[in-house]
């Protein structure tokens, strides 16, 4: 029982750690992308001060190489004019610069193989920041996205549900609106050509629309009868 238990909590904890990560999971990915900028600008400087430490050297092999070939001539001097104890002093002289130049020839090469290495791992790590912050990009498009699509539906698609609604409304409005306007002159019209043919029976002109008091009293006395 105690071991179920102990197996609950730890599941529980490892749950409530991968929610936690997964509804923080942009912020953290921002912060780690900023961690990575800064030790990539830490990486270049500490290549920029491997490349200072080889220029260097460089400048000291240089400065030995002249160094040498002076030594050299005037040894070379020395013997033509039978100094063999300068001769010999230049000797040990050259013996001792070159032992440092073969120091500082060794040193170049490492700093150039550190350099290479360093400068290759310092471009794959841009190309893997670049691709990570277009990938944050992305997913800042969508979690802005994602937030839009949750508050549209309360919101405004009820704002123009009831917009829809009332522009219905005056549409069937308008159009009976219109309808009655229609039947009105309609009814006009056929009011006025009434009154018309009235006023024309009256005068005679026509059969009259309205039957004679003294023809109804007629027809009248003939059922009768």
């Amino acid at each position: 029982m105690f071991k179920m238990m102990a197996t609950l909590i730890r599941g529980r904890s490892h749950d409530a750690a991968e929610a936690f990560s997964d509804a923080n999971a942009l912020s953290i990915l921002r912060q780690q992308l900023r961690d990575a900028a800064d030790g990539l600008e830490k990486a270049k400087r500490a290549v920029a001060v491997v490349m200072a430490y080889s220029a260097r050297e460089t400048k000291a092999a240089e400065r030995l190489a002249a160094q040498l070939a002076d030594l050299e001539a005037r040894a070379l001097e020395a013997i033509r004019i039978g100094r063999e104890d300068l001769a010999a002093e230049a000797a040990s002289a050259i013996a001792d610069v070159e032992a440092e130049q073969t120091a500082t020839l060794k040193a170049i090469d490492h700093y150039s193989r550190e350099i290479t290495k360093l400068r290759d791992q310092v471009g794959i790590c841009e190309l893997r920041l670049r691709a990570l912050q277009r990938g944050k990009q992305i997913a800042d498009a969508a979690e802005r996205t994602h937030k839009l699509k949750g508050t549209m539906p309360d919101g405004v698609l009820a704002s123009l549900r009831e917009a829809e609604a009332t522009l219905e409304r005056l549409q069937v409005r308008h159009s009976h609106c219109e309808e009655v306007e229609r039947a009105f002159d309609d009814l006009n019209g056929q009011s006025n050509a009434a009154a018309t043919a009235a006023r024309l029976a009256a005068a005679g002109c026509g059969t009259p629309l309205q039957a004679d008091a003294a023809k109804v009293l007629e027809r009248l006395r003939a059922k009768a009868g």
